[in-house]
């Protein structure tokens, strides 16, 4: 299955959160959507987003100031 990719670098909260659920809305079930963001709160940002809408965070990396955040849709 293909990854959609969203870069939301120099992107302050509440801005990656928003513009993932908008990119989320356009993946299939079961898709991944990879964020890019450089906001250092973000990975705590998209934990609650997976808890509140069932999504999934499969993995997250951090490299020279940008997470790299894949959250997968339910099927």
């Amino acid at each position: 299955m293909d990854v959609q990719e969203l870069d939301t670098s120099g992107l302050k909260c509440p801005l990656p959160v928003l513009k993932a659920r908008r990119a989320l809305a356009r993946t299939p079930p079961g898709g991944l959507l990879r964020v890019l963001a450089t906001d250092p709160g973000a990975l705590k940002d998209f934990e609650v987003m997976c808890a509140q809408a069932g999504l999934t965070l499969e993995r997250w990396s951090e490299a020279e100031g940008t997470w790299t955040i894949d959250l997968r849709k339910p099927a």
